[in-house]
């Protein structure tokens, strides 16, 4: 067998690297985010010096897992964009959203501990502040068309934010009440406001 060529070296490098962090993800998903490097080296059938050798300690890895979880929430909340008018892209970014939280529950349990970790919150921080520019980007076309102040975008987009964010925190927890219910709480408390459910009361 030849000698492997520099970027063969580093594409079996990534490879195996991808490998490692699958690996990391089974153990998470089994056990919590809060599993040892032994435990994951344990799973991998490797030692933990080689684990650091891949990612130079517990936080490379964790950093890494981070990267690919906010990656995968970004993906799964992409479609949303698709809807027809802006409440049901609402409704469908809230729904995206929680749907990711029910289907992945570990992974984001993971993510809410990378958000309190130095090396890690940053990356939760700059995912965070992507999505309230695209929610309050899409927001000042709607308030204008609406004949309202646009100022009012990014404030908006940061309660949407936040809402959804510890909404779903809590719901991962307790799920008092089905997804589909929850989605139609926040839609019509962010988009027709408190008002709307006096409305309801008062028509019942």
């Amino acid at each position: 067998m030849g000698t492997l060529t520099t970027p063969e070296r580093a594409l079996r490098r990534k490879r195996r690297r991808e490998e490692l962090l699958d690996v990391a993800d089974r153990v998470i998903q089994a056990r919590g985010p809060g599993v040892s490097m032994d435990e994951i080296a344990a799973e991998a059938g490797i030692t933990k010096p080689i684990l650091y050798r891949h990612f130079g300690d517990k936080d490379g890895l964790y950093e890494a897992l981070t990267r690919r979880y906010v990656d995968e929430l970004a993906s799964a909340l992409r479609p949303a964009v698709r809807a027809e008018d802006p409440r049901s892209r609402l409704a469908a970014a809230i729904d995206a959203y929680l749907a990711y939280v029910e289907r992945e529950p570990e992974r984001y349990r993971f993510l809410l501990h990378a958000g309190d970790q130095p090396r890690t919150a940053s990356i939760l921080e700059d995912f965070r502040r992507t999505h309230i520019a695209n929610c309050a980007f899409t927001a000042v076309e709607n308030l204008r068309h609406a004949g309202l102040d646009p100022g009012f975008a990014e404030p908006w987009a940061q309660c949407v934010n936040g809402m959804v964010r510890a909404a779903g925190t809590s719901w991962l927890e307790t799920r008092s009440l089905p997804r589909e219910k929850l989605v139609q709480y926040l839609t019509t408390i962010l988009w027709d406001g408190y008002g709307s459910l006096r409305r309801t009361v008062a028509e019942n």
